[in-house]
Formats: structure tokens, sequence, C-alpha cells
């Protein structure tokens, strides 16, 4: 995946089948967020083909910008919150929850900011060691990166759910090693985090499909 339209396209398709599983063994709409990453994980693979298509001349140059700019937006501009909320959702009672609201905020806040800056500022994309990197000015810091991973990852640790910390740290393994390995093409290399986190998400959903249900009954 990430090397290519076609892989990521592959890709996409994989991600999308466990996805409509996952979507499958959903018993409550607080758990429909958490259960969508790996369908919206799908989608964004699926644009980064287009990505791909535009930076190798089969398409214009305009649709590599167009879909680059949609794939940060997802990566960048809207994972940092989304994956908290879904976390929250899926908590079943509200000391549970109440947990996750820093995480939120802090998501919330690092959202904000990435829409604004790719607002405010232009995209680069281009293609280094077979890998595509996104460039935006104001998002290429370290401090945005801490605020990043605390959002993505440091709700996943306060789950009283085992799968929920596994998922957490394979957030944190795979973001780590990508920053180390191949820090430019960080964005792009979020297909690899999606495969590992849309297979947690499903193993989850599969072994807890029967118990579930009573968890909400009584903590709404």
């Amino acid at each position: 995946m990430c090397f290519s339209a076609e892989a990521n396209f592959i890709g996409s398709g994989v991600l999308g089948g466990i996805g409509i599983v996952t979507l499958t063994r959903v018993k409550h709409r607080r758990e429909l967020l958490f259960a969508a990453l790996p369908t919206l994980f799908a989608i964004h693979q699926f644009i980064e083909g287009f990505v791909w298509l535009g930076l190798d001349g089969i398409l214009s140059p305009a649709v590599a910008h167009n879909m680059g700019a949609a794939f940060m937006l997802y990566a960048q501009g809207l994972l940092p919150f989304i994956l908290p909320l879904s976390v929250l959702l899926f908590e079943p009672t509200v000391k549970r929850r109440r947990r996750m609201l820093p995480f939120l905020i802090i998501g919330g806040s690092t959202s904000l900011y990435v829409l604004w800056a790719l607002t405010a500022y232009s995209l680069r994309v281009y293609v280094k060691n077979n890998s595509i990197v996104y460039v935006n000015p104001a998002t290429n810091s370290t401090g945005l990166a801490v605020a990043y991973v605390i959002a993505t990852c440091g709700s996943l640790f306060f789950s009283e759910d085992t799968d929920m910390i596994l998922f957490g740290i394979a957030n944190v393994v795979i973001l780590l090693v990508v920053m180390v390995v191949k820090r430019y093409a960080f964005t792009s290399l979020w297909c690899a985090y999606a495969a590992v986190a849309s297979v947690i998400i499903l193993a989850n959903f599969w072994r807890s499909h029967r118990r579930r249900p009573l968890r909400y009954e009584y903590n709404v």
C-alpha cells in the first residue's frame, strides 16, 4: 500500500471489506462512529489512489492537488477529532466518557488549527522514495505532532476495554516508527496504520458481539 495507485486501490478494497463486516457487528448507535473507522480509512486510501494517478501524469496535476488536499483534510484535519469522539461514544458509562473529554478537547483544538492551516497556506504534493509527501508549512511542527499523537492515542489508553488499549498501542508504535523511518512521508504512510487498526477494530466488534448490548442498557 501507499507506493502506487494500484496498491492504494487494492488496499482500499480490502479495508472496505473489513469496514462492511465491522458495521454488520454494530449493536448500538453509540458504536457506529468507531465501527465506521475502517470504512473511512478505505475511502481515505481510495482518494490517495487518485493522487498517485495525478502525480504519474495519468490524470491532471489539478487532480493530484485537489485529491491531496482531500487526503490531508481527513488525515490531519478530521482524524484528531473523530478518533477521540468515537472512543468517547463507545464507552458505556458517564464516568468513563468524562475521562475522554480532555482528549476530545485536544483533538478538537488540533483539528481546528489544521483546518485553518489547510486553508491559509498552500499545499505541496510530490513523490519521494516511492512515497507521497504532503507539505503544509503551518502543520509541519513538533508541537503539533505531539498534540496529534495525544489526541489520536491518548483516549485509547484510558479505556477499560482491552482491545481499545491494543488499538492505542498499535497507534503509538506505528506513529513512532513512521516518524523515525519516513517522517517526510508521515501523512501518506497512514495506510499502514489504517490496515492494522482496521483489523483490531474488527476483532473487537467480532469478539464482543454478544455482550455489548448489555453494557449500554443501563448506562445511556
